[in-house]
């Protein structure tokens, strides 16, 4: 089976639960569409359990709005790097905090991150099309996904509408697939039914609401939300 992740947002404890809630057999698939970073409590402890899993699943990792802001203020180059100067205002101190950037002996020296974690973030993928489905973190831009053809639509589309937009999410089209995405959670954190077009899977987990994942083609949805986490003593 296939499974896609919405945005986790630093949220370990939900992650760890719904992974055990949804009893992967050795060749499930995982999509993970992104914002594994900022505003939960630690967002070190969830990229080390996403490369676990790597290693454990056949796994796909986007890049989201949040991995993008982290590593263009950490001083990283490229088309997927942008935003910086937001990352603070977008929780980004609490994963600085989670590894370590404060607490360094030496701030004048330039931050690194752990090697692992660091290929890790280089190996983030813009976009995963899977049969009858595309996943992207937040959208396609309107005349991509105007054109009524899938892969013209991919090639078009710019960093900052598969990272950003949010004008499109519930538009119909002919691409002849559903998207399957993140980033823009709906006010009451439930999934976001827009059939066949689309469904969106940020149900806000870093705002109190639910993690969530999808099950494909059957598309069964399983949650995790923080009332059902033990408390710690």
């Amino acid at each position: 089976m296939l499974y896609a992740i919405g945005d986790i947002h630093g949220e370990l404890r939900k992650l760890e639960a719904l992974i055990e809630r949804l009893d992967l057999a050795p060749d499930d698939r995982l999509v993970f569409l992104g914002d594994y970073v900022d505003r939960g409590p630690d967002s070190f402890g969830v990229v080390e359990r996403l490369i676990e899993l790597g290693e454990a699943y056949p796994c796909t990792f986007l890049v989201g709005n949040h991995e993008s802001m982290f590593l263009d203020f950490l001083g990283w180059s490229g088309s997927a790097w942008f935003g910086g100067d937001a990352f603070l205002m977008n929780g980004g101190d609490r994963t600085l905090a989670s590894y370590g950037y404060f607490d360094r002996e030496d701030p004048s020296k330039p931050f690194e991150l752990p090697d692992k974690h660091r290929r890790f973030f280089e190996r983030l993928v813009p976009y995963a099309l899977d049969g009858d489905y595309l996943f992207v973190h937040a959208g396609l831009g309107r005349k991509a996904l105007e054109s009524g053809d899938l892969h013209y639509a991919l090639r078009r589309s710019r960093m900052q509408d598969l990272l950003w937009n949010r004008t499109t999410i519930d538009l119909p089209h002919q691409l002849g697939v559903t998207i399957v995405y993140g980033h823009t959670p709906r006010s009451d954190f439930g999934v976001r039914w827009n059939e066949p077009f689309s469904i969106g899977v940020d149900t806000g987990a870093a705002y109190g609401g639910p993690l969530t994942a999808i099950r494909l083609p059957d598309e069964t949805v399983f949650q995790v939300g923080a009332d059902e986490l033990e408390v710690d003593p």
